[in-house]
């Protein structure tokens, strides 16, 4: 099984595309900030059953991250990332560093509205700025007919359907579902954090969404329902929670009983922050 071609220029990934193109091969963008899991595979997958051509893009974007985050201590584990793409048969790597992406001189961002408003921007308000620009640019490096994008960020894979619409960028924006442990643990690189302790609450998590999805699905309060599922996850063991929210699945505004919805949640343990995100139909 070969490894998957590596390439760190937006030159020679360009090239490489043109190459798959002048065959009449399609083309799926799997954008990732690496410290890959089984999530990120379930998106290679799904690349792969709709593409000829699978690229993965490995960037640990500043731009998203506020100067009090986590981006000197985001896991950069690049050797691990291309074996388990070697695993996942991928067809390349994209790896640029910094100065590709943003290189001297630099001066522009996209900011998205609509779904963008709330939720995350309540806490990090420089937060979709950052993946909008990064999104955009690596759409329009790599001009893929599908980008994959997993729901447990669901706010985000939002914001880029809407950034696609709204620039007329000529891709398909795919939503894969959560991947979860087999406790229901919705899998994502900063679960490394997590001590033995701090998994076994995180893995109350989902379990107390969908409780609350359910009773909204019921016909529950909703006021009652949110602040009940707030309460639950301190009783669990999070320290803090940043929200509890339910809201329309398609445009992220606040919901209504007759239309379909979302429980969307952020909470921290230790110093660890995590989100996710339950359907109120299918709860």
């Amino acid at each position: 099984m070969s490894r998957p071609d590596v390439v760190d220029s937006v030159a020679e990934l360009r090239a490489r595309i043109r190459d798959w193109r002048r065959d009449g091969q399609r083309i799926a963008l799997v954008p990732t900030m690496g410290a890959l899991h089984d999530g990120h595979l379930s998106l290679i997958k799904i690349a792969l059953e709709r593409a000829d051509r699978c690229v993965v893009s490995i960037f640990v974007n500043p731009t998203q991250f506020a100067p009090s985050e986590d981006l000197d201590k985001y896991p950069r584990q690049l050797a691990r990332d291309l074996y388990m793409l070697t695993m996942a048969k991928a067809d390349l790597a994209f790896t640029p560093d910094v100065n590709e992406m943003y290189p001297p001189g630099f001066a522009t961002k996209i900011s998205v509205g609509g779904p963008s408003a709330g939720l995350e921007t309540d806490f990090r308000p420089t937060f979709f700025d950052g993946v909008a620009t990064v999104v955009a640019k690596l759409l329009l490096q790599a001009v893929p007919d599908f980008a994959i994008f997993g729901e447990k960020d669901y706010q985000q894979l939002c914001v880029v359907k809407q950034l696609c619409r709204d620039l007329d960028l000529p891709v398909e924006i795919i939503g894969a579902p959560t991947i979860r442990d087999a406790h229901g643990l919705a899998m994502s690189s900063r679960n490394a954090y997590l001590d033995e302790a701090e998994l076994q609450t995180a893995r109350q998590f989902n379990l107390i969404l969908r409780k609350a999805a359910t009773a909204l699905a019921a016909g529950a309060g909703q006021e009652e329902t949110i602040a009940e599922a707030s309460r639950a996850l301190i009783v669990a063991g999070f320290q803090k929670v940043d929200y509890v929210e339910a809201r329309e699945s398609l445009t992220l505004a606040p919901w209504r009983h007759d239309r379909m919805g979302r429980v969307l949640a952020a909470a921290w343990l230790g110093k660890t922050r995590l989100i996710d995100n339950v359907d109120v139909s299918t709860a």
